[in-house]
Parts: C-alpha cells; sequence; structure tokens
C-alpha cells in the first residue's frame, strides 16, 4: 500500500483489500439483496443466491465498494500518519470475483512546515494622541447635528441661506428616462456639498418663486446615475430658512446626555472616544500588517479544499449582509457565482495560510484558552442576541460551535502576543 507525495498538500495511496475480505462482504450484501430481492417465479426471501449474483451482479459490487472503499482508506491513512482535509477521489478501482479490491485514493493533507521569524516581525505604532482640533471639529460635528432652522420672510435666497425647495431633473437626450425628483430638500446656498449651478441659479430668488435651468456634471461624479450627463431641473422655492446652531456652553453639554454637567465633562469624553477609537484602529491596522508579513516570511501551500471552504463562507458573509441590506433572492440567484467565487480566492487562501500559521505558533507559544475564556465569549454571544446565557450555550453546544468558538480565542490570544511583541 504505497503513497506518493505529488505536492506538500497533496497525497496518493495506493489500497490494497484481500481477497478473502472481499468475498466476505460479497456474502454479506448477497445475503441481503436475497432477503429483499422481488423477482418473478420466486417468493420474496427464496430467491437463490446464485441468481441474486447475476441479477444484480453491478449493485452487489457498489455496495461492496462503499462498504469497504471508506474503511480501508481511513485504515490505511491512520497506518500512515496521514491526516486527510478533503475526501479522497477515488480512481483505478479494481474489483472481480476472488480478487483483491484495489483502488488509489488522492487527498489533500495539511502542510508540514515550520513558523520562522515571527518574533522578529516589527510594526510601527501611529501616534494616537488626540488633538485639542480635533475634539473642537467633533464638537462643531455636534453643534451642526443639533442645528435649529427659522424662516427668512420679505428678503430673496441669498449665500448662507437654506433653500427647502421641490425639484425635477429630466437628463436631455434620454425622453424615456424616469427624471429624478424630491419633494422636499433643503439646499445651502454657496455650501461645500452643493452643486454651483444651484447656488448661481436660485441666488436671489424668493420664496413661492419656480426656477429653471441645466446642470451638466462632470465625467468623474460620484453618482454614476448623473455623471457625464446634462439634466434639465425645475425648482420651486418652498421657503427660505437659516440655520442656528447652539452656542458651545453647559447646557449644550446638558443635551447631550444626562451623564454631561459641564461642557469640559463633554469635551473630556469626546476625546476619550476618539482615543478609544484610534488605539482600535491603530491597533486594526498593525494586526493586518504584522499577519502580512507573517504569510510573506512564511509562504506556505494550502490544501485546496481549505481554500475553497474559506470562499464558501465569505460568500456565505456577504449574502446574508446583502439579504440584511434588502436584496432579494431571485436577484441573488443570477450573479455570476463563478466570477464572485474567483474574486474571493486569493483573500480565501491568504485567510487560510494566517489561520494554519497562528495555530502553529499557537503550539510553539503553548497558547491556552480557559473554559473562563469560553464562558466570558458566550456571555458576550448572549447579551448581543439578548438571550439568556444558558440557551445560547445550549444551542451552541447542540451546533457543535464551542470548539470553533474555542479556536477563534486561541487565534485572538495568539495575535495579540505577537503584536505585544512587534513594537
Amino acid at each position: 500500500m504505497a503513497e506518493t507525495a505529488t505536492n506538500p498538500t497533496q497525497r496518493e495511496i495506493a489500497v490494497e483489500i484481500p481477497a478473502d475480505i472481499v468475498s466476505r462482504e460479497t456474502e454479506v450484501i448477497i445475503q441481503k439483496f436475497q432477503k429483499m430481492a422481488k423477482l418473478p417465479g420466486f417468493r420474496k426471501g427464496k430467491v437463490p443466491a446464485s441468481v441474486v449474483k447475476q441479477r444484480f451482479a453491478e449493485d452487489i459490487k457498489t455496495e461492496v465498494v462503499e462498504q469497504l472503499v471508506p474503511k480501508y482508506f481511513r485504515a490505511e491513512t491512520e497506518k500512515q500518519g496521514l491526516h486527510p482535509v478533503s475526501q479522497p477521489r477515488v480512481t483505478d478501482l479494481h474489483i472481480h470475483d476472488g480478487e483483491p479490491l484495489k483502488f488509489t485514493a488522492k487527498f489533500e493533507v495539511l502542510p508540514d512546515f515550520d513558523v520562522l521569524g515571527y518574533n522578529a516581525i516589527k510594526v510601527e505604532r501611529p501616534d494616537v494622541t488626540v488633538t485639542d482640533d480635533e475634539v473642537e471639529n467633533t464638537l462643531n460635528q455636534l453643534r451642526e447635528q443639533n442645528a435649529s432652522y427659522s424662516a427668512v420672510e420679505g428678503r430673496p435666497l441669498q449665500d448662507g441661506d437654506f433653500a427647502q425647495v421641490a425639484f425635477k431633473g429630466t437628463p436631455q437626450g434620454e425622453p424615456d428616462a424616469q427624471p429624478v425628483s424630491m419633494d422636499d430638500v433643503m439646499v445651502e446656498l454657496g455650501g461645500s456639498n452643493t452643486i454651483p449651478e444651484f447656488t448661481e441659479n436660485l441666488r436671489g430668488v424668493n420664496a413661492g418663486d419656480e426656477k429653471t435651468f441645466t446642470v451638466k456634471y462632470a465625467d468623474d461624479f460620484s453618482d454614476e446615475r448623473l455623471k457625464g450627463k446634462s439634466f434639465d431641473y425645475t425648482v420651486k422655492v418652498n421657503s427660505i430658512k437659516t440655520k442656528n446652531l447652539p452656542e458651545l456652553n453647559d447646557d449644550f453639554a446638558k443635551e447631550m446626555g444626562a451623564q454631561f454637567n459641564s461642557i469640559d465633562q463633554l469635551k473630556a469624553a469626546i476625546r476619550e472616544n476618539m482615543e478609544g477609537e484610534k488605539k482600535h484602529r491603530a491597533e486594526h491596522e498593525g494586526k493586518d500588517k504584522l499577519v502580512d508579513e507573517l504569510v510573506k516570511a512564511n509562504p506556505i501551500e494550502v490544501p485546496d479544499a481549505l481554500v475553497e471552504h474559506q470562499v464558501d463562507l465569505r460568500l456565505e458573509r456577504g449574502l446574508r449582509a446583502l439579504a440584511q441590506q434588502g436584496m432579494k433572492t431571485e436577484d441573488m440567484r443570477r450573479m455570476d457565482f463563478t466570477r464572485l467565487r474567483s474574486g474571493q480566492r486569493d483573500a480565501a487562501k491568504k485567510e487560510v495560510q494566517v489561520a494554519l500559521l497562528l495555530e502553529k505558533i499557537a503550539d510553539k507559544e503553548n497558547v491556552a484558552v480557559t473554559d473562563e475564556d469560553v464562558d466570558k465569549e458566550i456571555h458576550i454571544l448572549a447579551a448581543q442576541s439578548q438571550q439568556p446565557v444558558d440557551a445560547v450555550r445550549a444551542r451552541l453546544i447542540k451546533e457543535g460551535a464551542i470548539d470553533r468558538i474555542r479556536n477563534r480565542i486561541r487565534t485572538d490570544k495568539t495575535l495579540e502576543l505577537l503584536y505585544s511583541r512587534s513594537n
């Protein structure tokens, strides 16, 4: 029973099952067929073995193969110390009366490798200090979000005003195209996000007036529906308003939350949150760079079966996200899944490489996961799903997900260990 290695993750073994074992299994299956066979001229269960063997020859062979091949494939891989991670592809099947059953099985295994240089990887730590200007910018954003608007009477629109308008836009040269229209929208005259033609044509217009004009959108305009096109707009100004920003004082801070008694407390909370966000982003980016360097230093081959499984997981997550965004099932079915799978493969391969490398490092560094670690994660999942902890734990046990959680925690701990050493 020979084994040959074609590449680091592929194996091929030739297996031979002794003739006497094949004969015994064949007789057992013939007896089963005898009990079940219904043939003209014979009572059920009374069909002679010779007739059954002749009448159901191919079915008997198929069942012999199904009974013996998996069993002896497993026995041979265990004997040779191999651990398949894919289903075997059986070829060169030889099965004849009185002879050994022979077959060749091709399958994939995890690569045999060591991780090199992982303690030498360095990741630059960016400055996560929050400046006074950044805090002020956030405060100003809060003021903008809490602005109020008051009506302007007795004068036309001028820069800095907000026009409350209804409009309809029709693309030139496309008579059958659906118009772009909105019944109630605020347009800031002279605003940085306002299309210049709107500012130029609405300046000096009074409430209740209607204006028509054309907008030529640039070829690199952000909206695909508008880029490179010319639209004829009809705009009615329903009212003119000015924006009133709240003062940055203790009263404003109290409106932002009952926990704030002063503007200084609000500023301190903003600074703390921004620092936390910066640290989290820096750590996330740093760990991404770390695993990039880890894979670059250890470009291991990985089994196609694991890569394809990871592609499945990535597509499943993507489709679930699309469904949550409102995409219909029939629209998903029309997607080009061959192209989608191809587009996911490189990222999936890298994810498998990283997982195997971190697992090897965890073994070398004796990274352990305690029951308390798992229990903490279950409590987090329960809080997120707003379900009882015991119910979540029971579901995870039933789904066989506890080991996956334990493995993920171990991976996270290992990556955290590497990141702590990489400064």
